[in-house]
């Protein structure tokens, strides 16, 4: 079976150092993969490289059936593999919300009228059309990761590689946030330090550490509803 996304033996380097050596993973069809680490471990740089945002030392990724090396490779990528920042205002930059909704479906080659019907129609599939006419810099953190992930849900990707995605919401928007997640059936890569929203999501976990990739086990305990939880030996 063709992986969706694979590394293997990568190397970054970084003022003379190693960030990531010698990493390996692959992401397959319906899997929700957690990568854990501390601060500083490298997992963002991780998620930049999946996707050519990062320039490589050594190794080679395989996306979506191909070898990956060139520009044009890698745009492609970016098509099917979309990347939540860490941060919603790098990106967000466009007037009103339906307008960032839109960018995507528009840089994939659908007409302007096109885009604009994907991006409301992803906007109330998620049950934020309410948001369609703001103004975008307006919005509160948590309303801004929401149009976030509808600008990249828009594209109707393969892969979701999110990057601390709860990062900075309150209880509100992180319930939101895990619904529209846990409704989607697309493969995903989550880096987070939010455990109990990864007890929630993830099917599988790695822990970087030491700029290379170990797996982490997910253990199910009884309760009266079940609930997923990660532990390694590290953490």
């Amino acid at each position: 079976m063709t992986h969706l996304i694979e590394m293997k033996n990568v190397i970054v380097e970084r003022d003379g150092a190693r960030v990531l050596d010698g990493v390996s993973m692959h992401l397959e069809r319906g899997e929700r993969l957690a990568v854990i680490g501390s601060n500083g471990a490298g997992k963002t740089t991780f998620l930049r490289a999946l996707i050519g945002l990062q320039k490589l030392s050594g190794g080679s990724i395989e996306a979506f059936g191909r070898t990956r090396q060139s520009e044009d490779d890698f745009r492609e990528v970016r098509l099917r593999a979309a990347y939540l920042f860490q941060d919603a205002d790098d990106q967000l930059f466009c007037p009103s919300v339906v307008e960032d909704v839109a960018f995507g479906p528009l840089n994939q080659g659908f007409s302007e009228e096109e885009a604009m019907d994907k991006a409301r129609a992803t906007l109330a599939r998620l049950g934020l059309s309410a948001l369609g006419p703001r103004v975008t810099r307006k919005l509160s953190g948590g309303e801004k990761r929401l149009v976030c992930l509808a600008a990249i849900l828009a594209m109707d990707p393969d892969v979701l590689l999110l990057d601390e995605p709860t990062n900075s919401l309150d209880a509100h928007h992180v319930e939101k946030l895990v619904e529209i997640l846990n409704s989607l059936d697309v493969g995903m890569i989550i880096v987070s330090h939010d455990r109990p929203v990864l007890d929630r999501l993830a099917n599988r976990a790695l822990l970087m550490k030491n700029g290379q990739l170990e797996p982490a086990v997910l253990h199910r305990h009884p309760h009266m509803h079940e609930h997923v939880h990660i532990h390694t030996d590290h953490a």
